[in-house]
């Protein structure tokens, strides 16, 4: 069956990017290897929280948007986007194992006229080195007989202000043609397409834009850390500073980096570096800190229980959120989990709760009821993912001791003798 596009990896990335451009009239095909997802696809039973199952089904029902595991149908598609996740190895070395895969596929089905774009994040001269020479094994050429181009993805799960639609998107292509191709795709469904000169230039365009946020995350989790050994409250610190009109750009500490890309993306450009005897001194700092936050935040639990005559051993602690970010279900790379996971190392009783994951099968936990007798069951309270859905106010009122790394309760104005922040 003839479609305008095809996009391989439908998760995080990929589904919403096939929903905008069906929206904006293509008729698309998303190809994945979970044939669950696909059929789920295809029912308009949407498995990503930024798709409704309501605008997955009319578009299904309306012949926009099909899902498939059958990678011959990227064929007759016009135009391949790869939206595949881009990991790191055991050894934090870039896996690009998805994308040389995805890419496989695309070459195998590869025909003259096929506009290709690489949209996983991934180190500079990716599309160049990797993609163009598996492409061109076939005897076709990027630039005559097919364009190919790097777009990145700007995805920012649960986020409502900034979308696909009004996200400019970043783009070079191996050619100027390459790159007018790689545009026509996208015209109509974003609103602003920015040129770049090359794919390295889009590929290390993204990699900076999570760099920037690492490491000033990282910043500001270093004087967290200070402040608490100064006692002065770095809430009030950042709040204060936020009143400047110029000159200084707001972020929050935090019990450490989630997400698919900050924890991940900056050691791509760090690992390249590399190949050019050049060390990324701050981006390899800014790792060290925020991995850090974690083993921190324990510690600051242990004091808080310390503070009322409790050992960790044995006592029994609420997690409240475990997802990455508030109002999200996505765990991927969530701190909580080794927060969890070093204090069940202690010897503590842990539960959570958490309105948008049900729950945790890794770690044998389900989310359980946040009412008045789980909270005053618990020796401590931990915020580590300030979900709006929380009734903090009987939080505080119920609980024993509390730990907000998020600063949900000085958000909303909730103070106690017995809550204490990060």
């Amino acid at each position: 069956m003839q479609r305008d596009v095809a996009v391989v990896g439908a998760g995080y990335v990929g589904l919403p990017l096939a929903v905008r451009l069906a929206e904006a009239g293509r008729t698309v095909v998303c190809l994945d290897p979970d044939a669950s997802k696909m059929e789920r696809l295809n029912a308009g039973d949407s498995y990503i929280e930024d798709v409704t199952s309501a605008d997955l089904a009319r578009l299904v029902n309306d012949g926009k948007l099909a899902g498939t595991t059958d990678e011959t149908e990227l064929r007759d598609a016009d135009a391949i986007l790869i939206c595949v996740p881009t990991p790191l190895a055991e050894h934090r070395e870039p896996d690009l194992g998805a994308v040389r895969s995805a890419t496989a596929a695309v070459a195998r089905n590869l025909r003259k006229g096929h506009t290709v774009v690489l949209e996983s994040t991934t180190y500079p001269g990716t599309t160049r080195d990797v993609l163009q020479p598996m492409l061109e094994e076939g005897g076709l050429r990027a630039g005559t007989d097919f364009f190919l181009a790097m777009s990145p993805e700007r995805i920012d799960p649960g986020r409502t202000d900034f979308t696909v639609h009004t996200t400019p998107k970043v783009m070079g292509g191996i050619t100027p043609a390459c790159a007018e191709h790689a545009a026509a795709v996208y015209q109509g469904a974003v609103d602003t397409i920015v040129r770049v000169s090359s794919p390295e230039a889009a590929e290390l365009a993204k990699l900076l834009e999570n760099i920037f946020r690492t490491v000033n995350i990282a910043l500001v989790n270093e004087l967290a850390m200070l402040c608490d050994k100064m006692e002065i409250d770095v809430w009030e610190v950042v709040d204060a500073a936020a009143t400047k009109p110029f000159g200084f750009m707001r972020f929050e500490p935090g019990p450490g980096l989630g997400g698919h890309c900050l924890p991940i993306d900056p050691f791509y450009l760090t690992w390249k570096a590399r190949e050019h005897e050049f060390s990324t001194e701050f981006i390899e700092l800014a790792g060290k800190v925020n991995g850090n936050m974690p083993s921190y935040c324990v510690d600051r639990i242990a004091r808080v229980l310390n503070d009322a005559s409790k050992s960790v051993r044995g006592a029994k602690i609420l997690v409240l959120g475990v997802a990455y970010k508030n109002d999200v279900g996505d765990m991927r790379e969530s701190p909580a989990l080794p927060i969890i996971e070093l204090l069940r190392e202690r010897g503590a009783v842990l539960s959570y709760h958490d309105p948008h994951v049900a729950s945790m099968p890794e770690l044998g936990l389900d989310s359980v009821a946040l009412d008045v007798a789980t909270v005053q069951q618990a020796d401590a309270v931990v915020i580590i993912t300030g979900h709006n859905a929380v009734d903090y106010e009987m939080v505080v009122r119920e609980s024993r001791s509390v730990l907000d790394l998020r600063n949900a309760t000085g958000r909303r104005g909730l103070e106690g003798d017995n809550v204490r922040r990060l």
